[in-house]
């Protein structure tokens, strides 16, 4: 039976307030067949759930193309929702019936429907000086039956929306972060419950945010503006068909709310004693309010709401309440988390309760802070003094695990405490467990790493006062991040923030958003997340409009590279991180030992050669064939300048090889000396790595890509510095920015810069599902369409299990070895795709698939002896195979 599940419009599920004017419709097939293949489908857009009254038909298409179909010739509207069905056929003649309903609602497409204006509180309300975060409000009738209602809103800041005494929405941190002098983002909220006839009360908290808050270091502060503004658009459709506005306007009023301070870095101080009951509620009385004033700002920055936004994602019970040997009070959460804690006190009107954050504790066992710098991250509350009060902010978030009371009493209980978890609500894929207990904790380290920092940008750390989009460590770990959730959103909001403030030249900052001085561009490896992201994008996903809209960034970093310097074939001018953190570093700096013109260069070669292959798929064989063309002549000029006549690397760092190697750009007798240079490096180091940012996420990958997995599971289980396990055995709960951050002594790396969440080194992730369990795309068929299933097996594992929920469906890679030699292998392929499986050092004769010889197989197109094992061309299903090596 073939059924259409999972309907997708831009990747997610029935959006509401989208303005995407070309939207694309994904859905996947479910089946009980094997090697089910699409042959057609049928989509239809409707004006609503029944379907009598069609607004686009496709007619039956013959095309097996299940995911970010354009509805071509389709014109939408703002403010309007759309429904939509699919019908499919497979290649056997199967028919579904049509799948259910599913739906898009567009925002407001164009700045002329904007009615409303923006609104700031005055400083007779707050001071120019003044911390205090307002709150404004506005009432408005309702005077018959409504149909429904939408608010669309944003702010210079942050906002929280309340309608009649209820919070608005299940966002946090909105509008979230953009690049605001480009882009400021709005939300679209369905209301439609929250109103009744008769009066009604709309009114919204505002919070500095990153637009007004302290920002990257030394005290920076309002990067952005120095005024919070809210601005509000409401529509009302009644049943009669009629329509009326709510907008933000000088009729609105505002005051100062308890929240006497509320910064990202530094936490939250909130007065319960003055909070004004019920203030978005009827009958209150705002007679002394203050009428809001009228602030310019440009409305051609507004889009609608790109990735998903910050949710409460789960929340953390408390594992432990002791005494330091300081004597103060703390609480262990038993994980490294971001966001915040959730607390019920008592006592009298005007006591002070204090929640300081922090992720570890120091070697005595005493609440340490000096990791996060001059970040505060802590909660100030003052109570009212009216029994249990409980309180949680609202703009603010900490990274922390550990958390120190002060002003509670002797008697705190453990159940007054709750973490609560917040991040980007981006859609769980992937799941990797393994025989060995410290390698499931590194993962789950590494999937806290990206909970941790993908708060609507992808963050380097999460609690010292830096919390900046740094490009390298994104471009690093993506793909990692691609095995763990559904980061297309997330990558494809960030990604037009780059672009948004690329500089004309095309260097590329090293923040995204830019929020740091006017030198800091464009250092190699950083500045080229400009092409590796969106490349990545389109190979997880399938996403070819992603390499179109960011093809002119993408061509213009590559045009910066080429200008500098005298040589546009080498790039061996201005500043970079080089191989940041590497471990062969020179005493008294960051920065590892690999030439960083050699980093430079390699890296300007990849980005050409993922320029190239993007031109070509976007229609540009003229630019492909020019790319193509410039490749060859930086491969040669590396050659030239790096490697030696008789195939030698003339930089020798693990970092080096790994680059060369993983980048294509040795070859014979050079790529075999690279490949025996880096086994003699760490033979050297006895098995331990001393790659930097650079060179880590790509040096497993390399080994095992080049017939050294042994080499790359024996780093992978090393358990002394410097190691990933390393740091499980110290406890961690998350990935650190220093291999050492906690010394074997219980001292730490440094003050400075030793965060203890940190994801880049979390890259290892990526070796772990596309290696170990061996679940990869093939690049010529991306997004899974055609898969790889290629398990490297080894010594030290019996088994893996790695899935991953891709846009056609869910894959499977579980395998399993015995001390005999018998290999288990359990295989799930989705429908509308097919995969190449490598049955690693299995004979052809002695393979069986549930019982079955290969060619008694259904499903199996092809079976053939390789070198490295049986490798078969399979369609989609469920298989079980089992061999003898």
């Amino acid at each position: 039976m073939l059924e259409i599940i999972k309907q997708r419009c831009e990747y997610k599920e029935n959006p509401v307030g989208i303005d995407c004017v070309k939207p694309r419709i994904s859905w996947q097939l479910r089946s009980d067949e094997r090697s089910v293949i699409q042959a057609a489908y049928w989509i239809e857009v409707a004006e609503d759930a029944s379907f009598e009254n069609k607004l686009w038909d496709s007619g039956k298409v013959e095309s097996d193309q299940s995911i970010h179909v354009e509805l071509i010739g389709f014109n939408i509207v703002s403010c309007k929702r759309y429904h939509y069905r699919i019908k499919g056929w497979d290649t056997k003649g199967a028919e579904s019936s049509w799948s259910e309903g599913a739906y898009w609602e567009t925002g407001i497409l164009d700045v002329s429907e904007w009615k409303a204006k923006w609104i700031s509180a005055p400083e007779q309300v707050i001071a120019a000086d003044s911390e205090q975060c307002p709150i404004v409000r506005t009432s408005f009738g309702v005077g018959r039956k409504v149909r429904q209602a939408r608010i669309y809103a944003t702010a210079l800041g942050l906002y929280e929306l309340e309608l009649n005494g209820k919070r608005v929405g299940d966002s946090y941190f909105t509008p979230g972060w953009t690049s605001y002098r480009n882009r400021l983002q709005v939300q679209t909220y369905d209301v439609t419950d929250f109103l009744r006839e008769g009066d009604n009360v709309l009114g919204a908290w505002l919070g500095n945010g990153w637009y007004k808050g302290n920002l990257a270091w030394e005290g920076n502060k309002a990067l952005y503006g120095d005024r919070l503004a809210l601005f509000v658009q409401m529509t009302i459709s009644y049943e009669d068909g009629s329509e009326v506005t709510v907008v933000s306007d000088e009729t609105w009023k505002a005051a100062a709310s308890p929240i006497l301070m509320s910064e990202i870095y530094h936490g939250e101080t909130y007065d319960a004693r003055l909070e004004l009951a019920d203030w978005s509620s009827i009958g209150f009385d705002d007679e002394s309010w203050k009428s809001v004033e009228l602030v310019e700002q440009s409305l051609d920055i507004l889009i609608s709401q790109e990735n998903d936004p910050v949710r409460k994602i789960e929340e953390i019970r408390t594992i432990a309440l002791f005494r330091t040997p300081l004597d103060e009070t703390v609480i262990d959460m038993g994980q490294n988390m971001v966001g915040w804690l959730r607390f019920t006190a008592q006592g009298e009107p005007g006591q002070e309760v204090q929640i300081h954050h922090a992720e570890v504790l120091d070697k005595e066992g005493n609440f340490y802070t000096d990791n996060i710098r001059s970040a505060k991250q802590t909660i100030r509350y003052v109570l009212k003094g009216q029994g249990r009060e409980t309180y949680e902010p609202r703009f603010t978030f900490q990274g922390f695990r550990y958390v120190r009371l002060i002003g509670f009493g002797d008697s705190v209980r453990l159940e007054d405490f709750t973490g609560v978890v917040l991040h980007t609500d981006m859609v769980s894929t992937g799941s990797f467990q393994c025989s060995d207990p410290l390698i499931n904790q590194l993962q789950h380290n590494i999937e806290w790493g990206l909970k941790g920092n993908f708060l609507d940008v992808p963050t380097d750390c999460p609690q010292r006062d830096e919390r900046l989009g740094w490009t390298g460590d994104a471009q690093m770990f993506i793909r990692t991040a691609g095995y763990l959730k559904n980061v297309a959103p997330f990558f494809t909001k960030w990604s037009r923030d780059l672009k948004a403030d690329q500089r004309e030249d095309g260097g590329v900052p090293f923040v995204i958003p830019h929020v740091l001085d006017g030198n800091s561009y464009s250092s190699a490896a950083w500045g080229d997340a400009a092409v590796i992201c969106p490349w990545t994008i389109y190979l997880c996903y399938g996403d070819k409009r992603i390499l179109e809209e960011q093809y002119e960034s993408m061509q213009a970093w590559v045009a910066y590279i080429r200008s500098q310097g005298d040589n546009e074939y080498l790039w061996n001018t201005g500043f970079h991180f080089g191989d940041w953190l590497g471990l062969d570093s020179k005493p008294d700096t960051y920065i590892g030992a690999t030439d960083r013109d050699y980093i430079a260069t390699a890296f300007y070669a990849y980005s050409v050669s993922l320029l190239r292959k993007s031109a070509a798929i976007i229609g540009k064989p003229d630019d492909a064939k020019a790319y193509g063309e410039l490749y060859e002549r930086i491969v040669t000029a590396f050659t030239e300048e790096f490697v030696t006549p008789s195939g030698r690397l003339s930089v020798s760092t693990q970092t080096a090889q790994v680059l060369g190697l993983m980048f294509g750009l040795l070859e014979g007798k050079a790529k075999e000396r690279a490949v025996a240079k880096l086994m003699e490096l760490l033979e050297e180091s006895k098995f331990h790595l001393t790659t930097g940012f650079v060179g880590t996420p790509y040096l497993n990958l390399v080994l095992s890509n080049n017939g050294q997995h042994a080499a790359a599971l024996k780093l992978l289980f090393q358990q002394d510095y410097p190691s990933w396990l390393y740091q499980v055995t110290k406890g961690a709960t998350t990935i650190w920015e220093h291999w050492d951050g906690i010394k074997e002594d219980g001292s730490f790396w440094s003050k400075d810069m030793n965060s203890f969440n940190h994801y880049a080194y979390g890259a290892i992730g990526d070796w772990l599902y596309r290696v170990v369990a061996g679940i990869d795309t093939d690049e010529e068929q991306v997004g899974y369409k055609r898969i790889s299933i290629r398990p490297q097996l080894g010594e030290g594992l019996a088994w893996a299990d790695g899935r991953l929920e891709t846009m056609y469906g869910e894959i499977r890679s579980f395998w399993k070895k015995s001390d005999a030699g018998a290999i288990e292998l359990q295989v799930s392929i989705p429908p509308n795709t097919t995969a190449k499986i490598i049955l690693p050092d299995a004979k052809l004769e002695s393979v069986t698939e549930d019982g079955l010889l290969l060619d008694q197989v259904t499903g199996i197109a092809s079976a053939e002896q390789a070198a490295t094992g049986v490798q078969l061309t399979a369609g989609s299903g469920n298989y079980h195979f089992n061999w003898q090596i």
